[in-house]
């Protein structure tokens, strides 16, 4: 599996910061929303697993380009089309052990 070039992100305030702008969101009345994020992490299986905290958004893709096909088509089904969000970031979370 190929390595992430990415700087690694803290998964608990990436979900923190999604979760306050959930709660936002006034009786469950969705406005348009500017942006969602995606927490992007290695399978154990193989493969990439994206996650959006605060929604029941969850899509796997066995490398990052068809992982990101999977985010748009899982977004278009979970969003009516005039709320579909302007930006999807993409959180992308690496574990790495150093040895002393």
């Amino acid at each position: 599996m190929k390595k992430i070039d990415k700087e690694i992100f803290n998964l608990e305030n990436s979900k923190n910061h999604v979760e306050l702008e959930y709660n936002n969101m006034v009786g469950g009345n969705m406005k348009k929303r500017k942006e969602i994020i995606f927490i992007v992490s290695e399978s154990k299986e193989g493969g990439y697993e994206a996650e959006a905290p605060g929604f029941s958004i969850f899509t796997q893709g066995e490398t990052i380009e068809e992982l990101k096909e999977m985010i748009k088509d899982a977004i278009k089904c979970h969003f009516e089309e005039d709320k579909i969000p302007e930006i999807v970031n993409l959180h992308i979370v690496k574990d790495e052990v150093l040895t002393l």
